[in-house]
């Protein structure tokens, strides 16, 4: 079985189990607030242990090259998405922001949204979209060739968009020492149980709700 497959399958498996429990925990009380943390005391689901945030060399909206490594000792969010996307990318950005929002000026984390879509975002494609859904200077969006990108997608078991099947909606936090820490897919994750982890694994203790 390949390595992207089998990693994907794992993924997928941690957090099925954690949204169960999280389910269990939060006893279904209290619509509009955030569901109970699983008995991880997180919300998104587990990534394997050995799943680390491989560094890569790619180019952000501006033309500027970013790497994986200039954020090493730093709390990081890691999205993918496409610009053109019309349902799950404008959503999945907008609960990234809501989060940012909860966690305010003073604890801001660094946002990564790497290309499922290397033909389709062009420059003006992913700088409308960074204004479109005001994540401009909250975001970087990170663009490259499919080589380039594809060491990327293998090491968080993504599968990129396709002629006839949908790209992995996929959003992870990497610690400070550069590991995959826990994982949501698009319809797992909400602002508030983003923005509570970030602060549990930035050393910060989850809001009071």
């Amino acid at each position: 079985m390949p390595a992207r497959l089998r990693l994907t399958l794992v993924v997928a498996v941690v957090a099925l189990v954690a949204a169960l429990a999280t389910v269990v925990l939060a006893g279904g009380d209290g619509a509009g607030s955030v569901s109970a943390a699983g008995p991880t005391g997180l919300h998104g689901g587990l990534r394997p242990p050995q799943a680390r945030a491989a560094d890569f060399r790619l180019r952000d909206q501006d033309g500027r090259t970013a790497t994986m490594r200039e954020y090493r000792g730093r709390t990081v969010v890691v999205t993918f998405m496409y610009s053109t996307c019309q349902d799950t990318c404008p959503l999945t950005a907008q609960q990234i922001r809501g989060a940012l929002d909860e966690l305010g000026p003073a604890r801001q984390v660094p946002v990564l949204a790497i290309s499922v879509d290397p033909q389709g975002d062009t420059p003006l494609h992913v700088k409308r979209f960074l204004l479109e859904q005001h994540v401009r200077g909250r975001m970087r969006y990170l663009v490259g060739t499919r080589a380039q990108l594809a060491p990327v997608w293998r090491a968080y078991g993504v599968q990129p968009q396709g002629q006839g099947y949908e790209h992995t909606a996929s959003t992870v936090i990497v610690d400070g020492a550069g590991r995959q820490r826990v994982g949501y897919l698009t319809d797992q994750l909400t602002p508030e149980a983003l923005a509570d982890d970030l602060r549990a694994l930035s050393g910060g203790a989850p809001a009071a709700r």
